[in-house]
């Protein structure tokens, strides 16, 4: 999730815990300062684009390690205080701020790697987006009644936290509507399926399909009775799959991705993409694959157009466009038309 939602978690869960035995505030300013904590990861550089986006959330959100470091931090925040005698309310608290935070990020579908150092697998649920206001919001309402006045309003955080956390499930109980939706579309029986919210919100829904020489891609909304799903179609190379699959930075990205990504050759660069993560011609990861294994991969540029998503997902949630719509052309690549080596495209109806 967004920097602010968890520095609001951390800060919201350090107050329910020890507000009532220690200052409202300075649990507040604990909770944000570990909430923060393992998002301090990005500042590593891994030697190149490809390897900063697999191994951020890696360590610094594994359970293992963030439960070795919390009597740590606990020792040294009730040092500070000389607030030894609350020392297990501390500890208590900073452990479940450091460990809801990579559970809040496993919610989202970018990967994050719990079990390390037992396994480096990118567990991702993706039932909510990185940034939902509809989750942070009462966050920081809570917080803010609570600091303005003090502990005769912890019931007000804690409902906060409350609201908060029957969001994330309504998130859960609606993805998995939706995959339920998605698996009785004909194409579904044989492909892989993926479904995601679209930007800020867990009512309108991108359902992704890939099979060996295709993927598809479409939306559902939650407001629509309509159960029929329109596809957009588009052509993979199998060849192209054959000819790179060995290629250790390809099995990097397909190992990452779960295997939802897409191989494409643009003039004479291969460009490999996480299919999860942003639309059609516009997705978040994209990388052109270095000549020879070993070298530096480097990441492709994303024109972020958040005000015109924004405006997409409103419209088509109030009806104004119908979900089988695709995003607007403004906010497709401004190069789509004139790139002749992009995949073709094709409308596909579920029924």
């Amino acid at each position: 999730m967004d920097s602010l939602t968890q520095i609001a978690l951390g800060s919201a869960v350090a107050v329910a815990v020890v507000g009532r035995k220690s200052s409202v505030k300075k649990a507040a300013l604990w909770g944000a300062v570990a909430g923060t904590l393992p998002d301090l990861d990005i500042l590593i550089d891994y030697g190149d684009a490809l390897s900063n986006m697999v191994y951020h959330r890696g360590f610094s959100h594994a359970l293992f390690y963030l439960t070795l470091i919390s009597p740590l931090l606990a020792l040294l925040i009730c040092k500070i205080h000389r607030q030894m005698p609350l020392y297990r309310h501390w500890l208590l608290a900073i452990w479940l701020v450091l460990i809801t935070h990579p559970l809040l990020d496993t919610l989202t579908i970018y990967g994050t790697q719990l079990a390390l150092p037992f396994s480096n697998h990118p567990f991702a649920v993706g039932s909510i987006f990185i940034i939902d206001p509809l989750y942070t919001l009462p966050l920081l309402l809570g917080l803010a009644w609570v600091l303005w006045r003090g502990k005769r309003a912890l019931a007000a955080n804690t409902a906060a936290l409350v609201f908060s956390s029957c969001y994330l499930l309504w998130g859960l109980a609606a993805q998995q509507h939706v995959l339920q939706v998605a698996a009785k579309q004909p194409v579904s029986s044989e492909a892989r399926v993926l479904v995601v919210p679209t930007a800020l919100n867990t009512l309108l829904w991108r359902v992704l399909l890939v099979t060996e020489d295709a993927y598809y891609e479409g939306f559902y909304s939650l407001l629509e009775k309509n159960s029929d799903i329109v596809f957009q179609r588009y052509v993979l190379d199998p060849e192209l799959y054959q000819r790179y699959q060995q290629h250790p930075d390809v099995q990097t990205l397909a190992a990452f991705s779960q295997g939802f990504y897409a191989l494409e050759q643009q003039g004479e660069q291969v460009v490999m993409t996480d299919l999860r993560m942003g639309q059609q011609q516009n997705y978040a990861f994209s990388f052109v694959l270095a000549a020879e294994p070993g070298q530096p991969v480097s990441r492709l540029p994303r024109q972020l157009q958040l005000a015109e998503t924004v405006s997409w997902v409103w419209r088509t949630l109030t009806g104004e466009l119908s979900a089988a719509n695709q995003l607007p052309r403004n906010l497709t690549s401004p190069d789509a038309e004139s790139e002749p080596d992009r995949p073709a495209a094709a409308q596909y109806s579920s029924h």
